[in-house]
């Protein structure tokens, strides 16, 4: 068995090796799906790592790049063992070897997601020096079933798409920092992907949305503190959902400690389908 990165992989290997690994898992991203999943997340093949059986992927961990709370950091974008190679460690061996090549690329901390009732992926993180840092929660519906509560803006408003640069702008908007693959980072780099628009009364933005038409996928939702509970949040979900052509809408990685926004997302009939942890360790 033989530990080196996936530069040069092509991407039918690399998805060929991902559907075994999550074949029975519940969600099964197509090949565009992943290609875009990968692209968001920042996927750099050279700091990504394999096990490899001959010519054969066994195990592997996809590596996105980018930046953390200021730090370089290493984001574990997908890690996977094939069913005919569990159980020996692979995924820990890899993280492992690929550690000294993170660092060399001046990677200073390793972010990674882990589902709260895995309970031996958390043993294993733990015991690789990765703490706790915050827990997430994610819902999902199929989006018949979505309603957004009726209240709506007593004023007149107007929804216009918006640029990256305002989405930064709007910061102050949103009650804690998004996730690795939410953020402002992860937002760029999918491009046209993702839709953003905003909630305007006269020139004046009140909220914003930010989602993946394609697979459903609400990345940000934000209402200005000042003007909440007028309805902005009813009608950025509802003008999304418009978009949205995907028979299913995700929210994925809210912060456990934001009851507001769950609130919300239960009042418009989200299901909670898990809770994560995120979990880090400096490099």
């Amino acid at each position: 068995m033989e530990i080196r990165s996936l530069a040069g992989t092509d991407f039918g290997t690399l998805y060929e090796a991902f559907a075994q690994a999550f074949a029975d898992y519940e969600i099964h991203p197509g090949r565009e799906e992943l290609r875009k999943m990968l692209r968001r997340r920042g996927f750099a093949p050279d700091l990504s790592f394999a096990a490899f059986d001959g010519d054969r992927i066994a195990a592997f961990t996809f590596n996105g790049i980018g930046s953390c709370n200021g730090l370089p950091t290493a984001y574990d974008t997908g890690t996977g063992t094939l069913p005919a190679y569990r159980g020996q460690g692979l995924a820990a061996r890899i993280f492992t070897c690929s550690i000294p090549h993170l660092q060399a690329a001046g990677i200073r901390q390793y972010l990674l997601e882990v589902l709260q009732h895995n309970p031996a992926a958390l043993a294993v993180y733990r015991k690789m020096g990765f703490e706790t840092t915050r827990e997430f929660n994610y819902f999902g519906q199929e989006k018949c079933k979505v309603h957004p509560p009726e209240k709506q803006p007593a004023f007149p408003h107007a929804f216009r798409p918006i640029d990256l640069d305002t989405v930064r702008r709007l910061a102050g908007f949103l009650d804690f920092r998004p996730s690795w693959q939410n953020d402002d980072g992860s937002v760029a780099r999918a491009g046209g992907d993702l839709t953003a628009f905003g909630l305007f009364h006269d020139d004046e933005p009140l909220g914003y949305c930010i989602c993946e038409p394609s697979s459903g996928d609400i990345a940000q939702l934000a209402v200005s503190p000042r003007y909440r509970r007028q309805g902005i949040g009813s009608a950025l979900l509802h003008h999304a959902l418009g978009t949205i052509a995907a028979d299913t809408v995700k929210v994925i990685n809210t912060d456990i400690a934001c009851e507001p926004l769950t609130q919300f997302l239960r009042s418009a009939n989200f299901q909670l389908k898990g809770k994560q942890f995120e979990m880090a360790r400096k490099l």
